[in-house]
């Protein structure tokens, strides 16, 4: 029973320590730009996100009309003449911080131009929503999804409605006006603080290819905050198979604005072949504010060899070439010298090698060379007997010719 008892405390101290290694690990949160175009943030920067609350009606019964809110959506009038559209939730995201007691304050434009041509950049008719996070000031609202409060006519062409609702659990602080994107400026991994759709976690669509061995980022932020930006942290998983290293201007740190950009160049290379994608973690820490981290993927269908590995055969052999030359020169002249002063040869004869040359061009060349003693003096008697030749033939013609006149 005692083994038993002491096993098991064991066995809860080890999952005691495993459980505390996992929690103490570091984890990658990145805040990822919102589903939709319903969120803000309030005025201590931290996001609101109201997604689920889009097309949600409000109704407010009035004594000349009635005022219907779809959250995110539009605001209209009803009465007995119909329906008035007082403008639609533009795709801008006009949704901003409030002052004071309102919380946000969400724009509605475009709505109905009938009597309204000479409105503001003839936008029609508007609405302007106020929302209070919590119930309205008279206790109006008696459901839990909140109500309109006032809705006020400011003229035929605008009207002003105060709606209380119960706003979502406040989300984590964002560094506003940071981005990150590709350069040359053609996609944004970051924008204003938030990672965009495709680098807040793995996809294997926005995986970049093996060929790719460098990545261009450029970082902008308001230049009244910049100095808060840290360096960049990566983190590689799994941590075996790809090289990853950070280089320039926003590596070292240097604060990013939107007149002076920040680089940071990521260098990555294969070192093992994977069937899925390596994923980079790169989070760049801000004083105050949640880090901005993001996910760049990267697919090796290959193994890719270091810079190095492909000129340093030509260096090796360069040096190997240069040691050649300048060893053959060094025993050329040795050579030269030491035939000169101790053989007494000269001219060609006297570099090294020029003998064993000799002998190869007259094997070569079929036995020839310089004529013997013998041939020379032979060759001057022939040449002295050919030459004493003539004299006898003339005398021999005279004869002939003496005979033939006499006959």
């Amino acid at each position: 029973m005692l083994r038993c008892r002491s096993f098991s405390m064991y066995l809860i101290d080890f999952l005691g320590i495993i459980l505390l290694c996992v929690l103490q690990a570091p984890r990658v949160f990145s805040v990822a730009v919102p589903r939709s175009n319903c969120y803000a943030f309030d005025n201590t920067s931290h996001i609101y996100d109201f997604t689920s609350w889009i097309g949600h009606p409000f109704e407010y019964d009035g004594k000349d009309f009635d005022t219907v809110v779809r959250f995110c959506k539009d605001v209209e009038s009803r009465s007995q003449t119909g329906y008035i559209d007082f403008g639609h939730f533009d795709i801008s995201n006009y949704f901003v911080p409030g002052s004071v007691d309102v919380s946000f304050i969400q724009g509605f434009y475009n709505g109905d131009l009938n009597s309204c041509e000479t409105s503001y950049d003839k936008r029609g008719r508007t609405a302007q929503v106020n929302i209070l996070c919590g119930n309205c000031l008279n206790q109006a609202c008696k459901g839990e999804l909140g109500c309109i409060c006032s809705v006020t006519q400011v003229s035929t062409c605008r009207i002003i409605i105060e709606l209380a609702i119960p706003c979502e659990k406040r989300g984590p602080r964002i560094f506003e006006g940071f981005t990150v994107g590709f350069n040359p400026r053609s996609w944004e991994v970051v924008y204003n603080g938030l990672t965009q759709t495709g680098f807040e976690k793995l996809h294997h669509e926005f995986s970049f290819g093996t060929e790719q061995t460098r990545l261009f980022l450029y970082m902008t932020a308001v230049s009244a905050v910049s100095k808060l930006v840290g360096k960049p942290l990566i983190k590689v998983m799994p941590n075996n198979g790809l090289e990853v290293k950070l280089s320039g201007s926003g590596a070292n740190g240097s604060p990013p604005t939107t007149l002076s950009p920040t680089m940071l160049i990521v260098d990555w290379r294969c070192e093992k072949a994977r069937d899925t994608p390596y994923e980079v973690n790169i989070s760049i820490p801000v004083e105050g504010y949640e880090p901005i981290e993001f996910i760049l993927t990267k697919l090796c269908r290959y193994r890719q060899d270091a810079e190095g590995d492909a000129t340093r055969g030509w260096v090796t052999f360069g040096v190997l070439s240069c040691i050649f030359i300048v060893a053959s020169t060094v025993f050329c002249c040795g050579g030269f010298i030491y035939k000169t002063r101790f053989e007494h040869q000269r001219g060609l004869y006297a570099l090294p090698g020029m003998t064993i040359l000799s002998a190869c061009l007259e094997t070569v060349s079929g036995g020839g060379g310089y004529p013997r003693v013998e041939d020379v003096d032979g060759n001057f008697i022939n040449q002295a007997s050919w030459e004493r030749q003539p004299t006898s033939t003339q005398e021999t013609q005279r004869t002939r010719e003496r005979n033939y006149g006499s006959i």
